[in-house]
């Protein structure tokens, strides 16, 4: 999927292609967004930009604006991925077609939390019903894109194993796990299924990145530090270090 095994995790309102340029040094990856494709998500946006004072990208039109943000990483040596909204098929098979077009990964947030995207129908909604998150897969891979999904652990009621084997066989290539208190879930999903698991929450240091690594993930991702050269650097030569010391094994 990409190398180095670190990317860089998208952050509303702040993860452009400046933002990626910017960690472009330490990561492998960058999730750009995320953007909300219909108009469910973005009047669910509008309304948490007015109310609560949120950075969204609202651009006039989405996949135009996908289109010129992948495009200015076409030179930047670093895997692209735009993160996206919806609660229908068709705008994600028209962002993954775009994506597919500039090489990128097309990744499904089925993890936003606020109660303005969940009663819209999307984010951590979603896994609490895989079959609308499994359409919104096969939609992104018959684009012809990689495909990522953006997925929370701890929800009641939601066995994410379960869930994650679901989203393989719908045409998902990995899954990007904001692990919460549950890192032993990464190893669950990891021995469950083949897809690229991405490990996210609490990336800091040596000793998180590793500990994610130890559980099966194949890559870690930096959240809200991903603007902070010591933290990527300090990751990054960790993640490094691992996989070295794994190829010795």
């Amino acid at each position: 999927m990409f190398e180095s095994r670190l990317a860089l995790a998208s952050l509303s309102g702040e993860a452009d292609a400046e933002w990626a340029k910017a960690g472009a040094e330490w990561a492998g990856a960058a999730f750009l967004g995320g953007v909300c494709l219909d108009e469910p998500t973005r009047e669910a946006a509008r309304v948490m930009v007015v109310d609560r004072d949120r950075s969204e990208f609202l651009p006039p039109d989405p996949i135009a604006f996908i289109d010129k943000q992948l495009g200015a990483l076409e030179s930047v040596d670093i895997r692209a991925g735009i993160n996206v909204r919806s609660t229908t098929p068709e705008p994600v098979r028209e962002a993954a077609s775009v994506a597919a077009e500039h090489g990128a990964m097309l990744e499904i947030n089925a993890h936003c939390r606020q109660a303005e995207l969940c009663e819209a129908g999307c984010g951590e909604t979603l896994l609490r019903n895989p079959s609308r998150l499994e359409a919104l897969i096969g939609a992104a891979a018959e684009a012809g894109a990689d495909v990522s999904v953006k997925v929370r652990a701890e929800l009641p009621a939601v066995d994410l194993v379960f869930v994650a084997q679901r989203l393989e066989r719908a045409g998902a290539d990995a899954i990007h796990v904001d692990a919460m208190d549950s890192a032993s879930v990464v190893r669950e999903i990891s021995d469950a299924t083949s897809l690229f698991v991405i490990a996210n929450n609490g990336v800091r240091d040596r000793e998180t990145a590793r500990a994610y690594l130890d559980y099966g993930a194949d890559a870690v991702s930096v959240g809200r530090p991903s603007d902070d050269p010591a933290v990527l650097s300090g990751v990054e030569d960790a993640v490094s270090e691992w996989f070295s010391q794994e190829g010795e094994l």
